[in-house]
């Protein structure tokens, strides 16, 4: 397409959203009131996604050591673990420094635990952080088999559950989001649908004069992706303040393990882009819906 042809359907996308006032404000009303719904789901998603995502980081196998092993087997006991398939880092800790970790996770009653200092009844551990979470029970399978290996734990019930739930809500998620975009083109396609039989006459004519159909589609296009832009612009506005006040004054005060807020920037610049994007394809689409009949003469 030649650059001047473009400028002129630029034009004449923008000439049409004047010219239509009152059509031009349910079209953006419509997007509006939709992309909020969208947009309000997306910061959701977003953060359900990051904080399933530290979850899933976090999971560990404790490979807990028989006590009966000297230094040398454990030192074996490592080797072999760093060796096994899908195995990122293991880590080796001290039953003196399990009983620091202990005694600190208790805070004051944890003091009682001083008396075991001399005679610590607790073993040598190793952590092993799998490279992919979903490796998780096939290496602890593998763990097991070892000599030298006591115990092994990574919480077996709560890692699946974990997994599961995680792959819900992000499918749930995905799927609001995907049903509350359709709705929002439905309602813009009808919306343009009724400024184009306005102009199915001229439409007519301009068949009728030899233009063809992607001469007569482009500035209905720019148009709805103007009016899916323009409908973008409040719901990204409202959701980005309300997601700073948030930010700011209650994401310090969260002691909940796991839950930390996605920092505001890059954030915003995310989720602005995302909606500007959504908004546009849903303006697009639905004037494709819309004049796709029209075209027939």
């Amino acid at each position: 397409m030649k650059f001047r042809t473009l400028m002129r359907h630029i034009r004449e996308g923008i000439k049409n959203i004047f010219r239509n006032g009152w059509m031009t404000f349910a079209s953006v009303a419509a997007v509006t009131t939709t992309l909020i719904l969208v947009a309000v789901f997306l910061a959701l998603v977003l953060n359900l996604d990051q904080m399933a995502t530290n979850i899933e980081e976090d999971v560990q196998i404790s490979t807990i050591i028989d006590r009966t092993a000297d230094e040398q087997q454990i030192v074996e006991l490592g080797e072999e673990l760093e060796q096994i398939d899908g195995v990122e880092k293991v880590q080796f800790s001290s039953r003196d420094d399990e009983l620091s970790k202990l005694m600190d996770s208790m805070g004051e009653e944890g003091e009682a635990w001083g008396m075991f200092e001399q005679d610590n009844p607790l073993h040598h551990t190793y952590y092993v952080d799998p490279i992919t979470p979903e490796q998780t029970e096939q290496i602890a399978s593998q763990i097991e088999s070892l000599n030298n290996v006591d115990e092994v734990l990574f919480g077996q019930d709560v890692v699946q559950k974990l997994f599961e739930f995680n792959s819900y809500a992000r499918t749930i998620g995905l799927g609001l989001i995907i049903a509350l975009v359709f709705t929002a083109i439905f309602l813009i396609s009808n919306t343009i649908k009724i400024t184009i039989i306005a102009r199915s006459t001229e439409i007519s004519i301009q068949k009728l004069v030899g233009a063809k159909n992607s001469f007569i589609r482009w500035p209905f296009f720019i148009e709805g992706a103007l009016l899916g832009i323009l409908g973008s612009i409040i719901p990204i506005t409202v959701i980005l303040s309300g997601y700073y006040y948030i930010y700011t004054n209650f994401n310090d005060s969260i002691t909940i393990p796991f839950v930390d807020l996605l920092p505001f920037y890059p954030f915003a610049w995310q989720l602005a882009g995302m909606v500007l994007l959504i908004g546009a394809v849903i303006g697009v689409w639905g004037s494709v819906m819309s004049v796709r009949k029209f075209l027939k003469v």
